[in-house]
């Protein structure tokens, strides 16, 4: 199947368009279906004659073609493809699915844990993109599990110790950090902590060393932008 150099992902709660092999759409496909590739994301070119506007909203490349992520100006798409349908039917092209795939948020839970001194936890990481720096305990949610207690299981994991959190509300913070245009979103949760560094034990082989920090020092040596967000909030 040729595919265009540059294609349009237009996205609208959770619809998306997508178009035959001589740009016809919209596009449906069948979940769990095998059959040759034959539907794909529309050429900016191909969309503009389905007579569609749409906002840019990023732009990523995939092998070699380019990816406009843009956000159609129209009323809800009913007869658009549902995305979570486009995963599993080898009928859509591979580039859709990758762009689909890029879509979705990754979600991270972490925890500001405080003692009594007002000073902040954190850990020098040995694994990962902040290897030798120091982060707030936490890393990516379970898939059936809520940040306020993903977090709570990240220090225990991390550190070792049982914590909970206050009843404050969370620092939420969204990003994308690269070329792939792939989204994080951060739940940040306090808890204030009354033991004794005796019952800290970092995890081997993902935490190196923990310290205590005053907030403008956790602030200085944090390397994590929604580490500096929550912490600057407080």
């Amino acid at each position: 199947m040729e595919h265009p150099s540059c294609v349009v992902y237009l996205e609208h709660d959770g619809k998306v368009l997508l178009v035959d092999e001589k740009g016809k759409g919209p596009q449906v496909p069948t979940p769990n279906h095998l059959g040759p590739v034959s539907i794909r994301l529309p050429s900016i070119e191909e969309a503009e004659a389905l007579g569609l506007k749409w906002t840019q909203k990023n732009q990523f490349h995939i092998l070699g073609i380019e990816v406009i992520k843009a956000h159609p100006e129209v009323d809800w798409p009913e007869q658009w493809a549902w995305k979570d349908d486009c995963i599993s039917d080898n009928a859509v092209h591979p580039i859709a699915r990758e762009a689909i795939y890029r879509s979705i948020h990754r979600l991270v839970s972490k925890i500001m844990i405080i003692n009594k001194e007002e000073k902040v936890l954190m850990g020098k990481v040995e694994r990962g993109a902040f290897v030798g720096h120091w982060t707030l305990p936490g890393g990516y949610m379970d898939h059936d599990e809520h940040p306020s207690k993903g977090c709570v299981r990240e220090a225990l994991e991390e550190m070792g110790i049982v914590v909970e959190t206050s009843d404050d509300a969370p620092v939420i913070s969204q990003r994308i950090f690269s070329r792939e245009g792939i989204s994080f979103v951060s739940f940040t949760y306090i808890a204030n902590w009354l033991g004794s560094d005796d019952e800290i034990k970092p995890k081997e082989g993902e935490i190196a060393d923990y310290a205590w920090f005053s907030f403008d020092e956790a602030i200085n040596v944090a390397v994590s932008s929604f580490d500096r967000a929550a912490l600057m909030i407080l």
